[in-house]
């Protein structure tokens, strides 16, 4: 039986009626090993000390071993054949390195003939070393290593619980990351000490030796809607990213910067890999410490709880009903979306973006402005880069006005 939170409120709360169709399977699971605990205190933290954390009054957060037992086990026999684990947090590498080498037991002893389980972990670099690295590299991990630029930006918001600043031992890390060769990409939040200079940003990287980049832009907001001091504007966000695709153009074939991927992933007719360009909120689900299930990262909350592992089956937590209210959040209408000739690229952004100023999922996303701006940079370059790289012609983006939900 989990613990930290009542079973209860799952109870009653039904499945998807047939009338409505297949529901997608899980695809992922972010797991949170330590939950919302971290070893840094980043002035812009969405994450730590939030109001709505449901286990906020409980110091001690750590993922039982029963727990990521059960939780590899029915995920293995769930999602055969292709399994992906992320873990993320908070700061996932607090659980230690032995839950994690627990981990890859369980799934050596529950994994089947011809499954394909992918890991990959989100951290902020404070704690690796040659014994981490040796495991990443070992099982084929993918890392994502957030670090904001050169020292003066990351440590304005990066710090630790006294106040000091955490680049230098993220660049041991990196350095570390690399002296084993081992998988990774850098996570770059966008923030007001940064989204105005691009170019130093990319050169700093591109110097580096950094091969694969993330920007996330910060859209935090207070209860009266108003942006907090480090929250860029979409206009800041825009400029950045069209600046950043002119550097980045020359570099295309050996640097991958996340968010151009994903645009030519759109253009050639596949699936991109960020969900804030899915069609709908239903690609992968949060597990908590405890193993409650939430249906996204920015939403873990009461009200948005699917269940817990240790009652429900991934199949029932697939079908709850919650899960489909939530998944039709992105498909509310908004009139600029419903003509805009980007809307079957974008498909109304991300509702985290667009609930997070005035808690309402009909809003327009706050970066909307941006998106406009950077797939009116890069839609005509990246759609002929595809062409060639498939060898025939793309087929023209077209509207989509009727959503599975």
């Amino acid at each position: 039986m989990a613990n930290g939170s009542s079973l209860f409120p799952i109870y009653g709360e039904g499945l998807i009626p047939a009338s409505l169709g297949t529901t997608p399977r899980i695809t992922s699971l972010l797991i949170k090993p330590a939950s919302a605990v971290c070893n840094l205190d980043c002035a812009y933290c969405f994450y730590l000390d939030r109001e709505a954390d449901p286990y906020k009054s409980l110091p001690g957060r750590r993922m039982s071993e029963e727990t990521l037992e059960r939780l590899v086990d029915t995920f293995l026999f769930y999602s055969y054949p292709n399994s992906v684990f992320a873990f993320q947090g908070g700061e996932p590498t607090l659980a230690g390195l032995p839950f994690f080498e627990k981990l890859v037991k369980f799934q050596k002893q529950y994994g089947r003939d011809g499954q394909n389980v992918s890991n990959a972990l989100q951290t902020n670099g404070m704690l690796l070393d040659d014994s981490w690295c040796q495991l990443f590299k070992e099982y084929n991990w993918l890392i994502g290593l957030s670090l904001d630029g050169p020292e003066d930006i990351h440590d304005a918001y990066r710090f630790n619980k006294a106040g000091r600043g955490s680049w230098k031992r993220v660049m041991q890390s990196l350095s570390t990351l690399q002296k084993h060769k081992v998988d990774f990409n850098i996570l770059c939040v966008l923030s007001q000490a940064n989204v105005h200079r691009p170019r130093e940003i990319y050169q700093f990287f591109k110097g580096l030796g950094v091969d694969n980049i993330q920007y996330i832009p910060l859209s935090e907001f207070d209860e009266q809607g108003n942006p907090l001091p480090f929250t860029v504007s979409a206009e800041e966000y825009g400029r950045f990213m069209v600046e950043t695709f002119d550097l980045w153009w020359p570099d295309r074939r050996k640097i991958r910067i996340r968010f151009f991927d994903n645009i030519a992933e759109a253009l050639a007719g596949q699936k991109p890999g960020s969900c804030t360009m899915h069609e709908t909120c239903d690609s992968y689900v949060v597990v908590e410490y405890n193993g409650d299930i939430y249906p996204c990262d920015f939403f873990v909350s009461s009200e948005w709880r699917l269940g817990n592992l240790h009652v429900d089956s991934w199949t029932e937590i697939a079908r709850k009903q919650r899960r489909y209210a939530f998944a039709k959040n992105k498909t509310i209408p908004h009139p600029e979306c419903q003509v805009c000739e980007y809307q079957a690229i974008c498909h109304g952004g991300c509702p985290k973006s667009r609930h997070a100023m005035h808690r309402n999922f009909a809003d327009l996303d706050h970066f909307c402005q941006a998106y406009k701006m950077i797939f009116r940079k890069s839609v005509g370059p990246l759609k002929k880069e595809v062409e060639k790289i498939l060898g025939r012609e793309v087929e023209p983006i077209q509207f989509y006005s009727i959503s599975p939900y």
